[in-house]
């Protein structure tokens, strides 16, 4: 297939994965069928090999496609749920992580085509630069540098790939095949929960106008920020496929997690965390993509370097009493008081039937995904750590799904704690080590700041008038 080429029928793109799904089978029974004849050792190594090669041919086959498939590989890229056996587990993890920034490019007389027809003008009419050569591709779409006609301003136009809305629908018919092959290397995933997750995320990035109106939210709120910058939206030339925004110079995550002493990776670890948690629980809004490649770190000088955030076309607003529900389950967990959790989730309509729910169970439930941040100790974040977390509350395989699974937990309570593992996984790939819990505290609490970056931004909330 030509690299400017999007297969967008169902049918052409259920066939990339059908004769995959297809093909992994027959090898997998192979394997079986020669490990009767192998040593134990043997055919252990031999069926690890099996699953590393089904784990790039998903990672081939995703990349190719674009759409929601593409997203489902960017979701597996940065948050290790076991799919290939430790010892291959960083060879892999390198594989996927070509997802998040290396998508295959289309040519871009065709991408000129869609900011042409958007911004109903030529381009020569609105840019004096446009460098041809896309700076970032991601899984709908590309990013350009540019520079404003008007006023001479460099922004950054991010531009949907010609046909990804049809291409998204097919892959949203062909979710189901993709799972499956998933399933087949990880059999206790909850692969309905992941479908669910990736057609929603999907749905909302598709439309450049709800994603600029979002991002001009966040920019208003966080403008003059000592250390977070939310790029300011060109709103005049942002369409349904377009978006238009303050171009931002700065190092991308893979970059800076090759490069970076342990002193920049906690300092960054502390302000990935300041961001999400921070916008979450004060703003009552927030980015709802945690992703590496969503932030750059900006070259603002050695020691104090600001950080960019990108890619606000999964976002969301949550009641000002939900938050409060989070917030008082996380000082309950500190108090260690389970009655009163019980009789919290109980109002609030998340538990079924509270008579048989267990005080001591709800505590060692909610902790179990929150004790990074809810215990009095300085942690530092693995991404063995972020996986345990996620598999102990979100597989079958964990300890707590059969008992929790059927409880009648609200979306935004789901939405947050998908938040918080995203933001985990980051901060794990990261190895970011801080009390995260004393961070946590100056929105769970109200207490005072106890690290300069908390006493930096008390201070820009104090300006503001928070």
């Amino acid at each position: 297939m030509a690299k400017d080429s999007m297969p967008t029928s169902r049918l052409r793109r259920s066939a990339t994965v059908g004769r995959l799904a297809a093909g992994q089978a027959v090898r997998q029974y192979g394997t079986r069928a020669a490990n009767l004849t192998r040593t134990e050792q043997d055919a252990r190594d031999a069926t690890a090999r099996r699953q590393l090669e089904t784990a790039e041919q998903i990672v081939t086959a995703l990349g190719t496609m674009k759409g929601a498939a593409m997203k489902l590989g960017q979701v597996l890229s940065f948050l290790d749920v076991g799919l290939v056996p430790e010892e291959h587990r960083e060879e892999f993890q390198l594989k996927l992580a070509a997802l998040r920034d290396a998508a295959p490019n289309v040519a871009f007389k065709d991408m000129k085509k869609v900011i042409e027809a958007d911004l109903e003008q030529k381009l020569g009419d609105v840019f004096s630069d446009f460098d041809e050569r896309a700076i970032a591709a991601a899984s709908i779409g590309q990013v350009y540098r540019a520079r404003l006609k008007e006023d001479g301003r460099e922004v950054a136009v991010k531009v949907q790939y010609p046909g990804i809305s049809a291409a998204v629908r097919a892959d949203m018919q062909n979710l189901g095949i993709i799972m499956r092959l998933i399933k087949r290397m990880v059999p206790g995933v909850d692969a309905g929960e992941l479908a669910d997750e990736i057609r929603e995320r999907v749905g909302e990035e598709l439309d450049y106008e709800l994603e600029a109106a979002n991002q001009r939210r966040l920019a208003r709120i966080f403008r003059g920020h000592p250390f977070i910058v939310i790029p300011e939206v060109v709103t005049d030339l942002c369409r349904e496929r377009v978006i238009v925004s303050e171009f931002v110079e700065g190092k991308g995550f893979d970059e800076i997690n090759e490069t970076a002493t342990d002193t920049e990776r906690d300092r960054l670890g502390e302000i990935v965390f300041r961001f999400y948690f921070g916008c979450m629980y004060r703003h009552h809004q927030f980015s709802g993509d945690p992703h590496p490649g969503n932030f750059l770190v900006m070259d603002d000088g050695p020691t104090h370097p600001r950080v960019c955030f990108l890619d606000f076309g999964l976002f969301k607003v949550i009641d000002a009493h939900i938050a409060e529900v989070e917030l008082q389950t996380q000082r309950l967990l500190d108090a260690g008081d389970g009655e009163a959790l019980v009789a919290l989730w109980a109002k609030e309509g998340m538990l079924n039937d509270a008579t048989r729910m267990e005080p001591a169970r709800l505590l060692d439930f909610a902790s179990s995904s929150t004790w990074w941040y809810t215990e009095d100790a300085e942690v530092t974040l693995t991404p063995q750590i972020a996986s345990e977390i996620v598999l102990g509350v979100a597989t079958p395989m964990g300890e707590h799904f059969a008992r929790m699974r059927h409880e009648a937990f609200p979306r935004e309570y789901l939405f947050g704690r998908r938040l918080e593992h995203m933001t985990l996984a980051v901060l794990g790939q990261l190895g970011a080590t801080a009390n995260w819990h004393r961070i946590a505290r100056e929105w769970t609490f109200g207490d005072a700041p106890v690290t300069a970056l908390g006493e930096a931004e008390a201070a820009f909330y104090a300006r503001r008038g928070r």
